[in-house]
């Protein structure tokens, strides 16, 4: 007998496939499409935490790409704009390809009134656990940052490299964060995951409970 749980999976798979989106999850500009030229620069310092590669430096920077993650709490499916952030978006996706962010865990949940979003892509703890690489900010001083917000984490200007976050209510911070997209399904899985509470009652830190990504993919 087929459990309701993968029924489920199935479902919004199949609701998110038909979705329209170009550019898929492909890992080069469609011929003809426009293109970006990255640079994904090494971090000796911080060598990766998981076995990957820099991506491909050139990546599309045109069209969309979806990514489902399925957590403890449920599915979240995100569209991405290449045009908006063609390197962010080509390293995310080229980190989900690698499976770098499956069986891993989100570190940081806030939710105060400056401040509601859930963190995660590092996989050790907090702003510890990366690609073993950084690249550069795509950003131009004029982003907003409302519920649905996916965008990428960083440690300072052009310190990307796995850490995105979710943006569960809003985000009241100086537009320095290259946004990737949005969520278009599963906002009700970031509610469950906000209800579920932090750790010691706090606005800022650990889930109360475990929040993990089981797996990722890009359709």
């Amino acid at each position: 007998m087929v459990s309701r749980r993968v029924v489920a999976v199935v479902s919004l798979l199949a609701a998110v496939a038909v979705l329209p989106v170009t550019g898929g999850g492909a890992a080069a500009a469609p011929a003809g499409g426009a293109a970006a030229r990255c640079e994904f620069i090494p971090t000796p310092e911080n060598p990766p935490a998981r076995p990957v590669r820099p991506p491909n430096p050139k990546a599309p920077a045109s069209g969309t790409a979806t990514v489902v993650l399925a957590t403890n709490y449920g599915l979240v499916a995100m569209e991405l704009d290449r045009s908006n952030a063609p390197c962010a978006v080509h390293n995310f996706t080229h980190l989900v390809r690698s499976w770098f962010y499956n069986d891993t865990q989100c570190w940081r949940l806030t939710n105060s009134a400056r401040l509601g979003v859930l963190q995660c892509g590092d996989i050790f703890e907090v702003e510890v656990g990366g690609p073993g690489y950084r690249f550069a900010d795509e950003v131009t001083g004029a982003e907003t940052y409302p519920r649905g917000t996916v965008a990428m984490g960083n440690q300072g200007p052009d310190t990307n490299g796995s850490q995105f976050f979710i943006v569960h209510s809003h985000a009241n911070i100086a537009p320095a964060y290259t946004i990737l997209g949005r969520v278009t399904h599963g906002m009700s899985t970031m509610d469950r995951i906000v209800a579920a509470g932090i750790a010691d009652g706090a606005q800022d830190g650990l889930p109360a409970h475990p929040v993990r990504i089981l797996w990722a993919i890009t359709i």
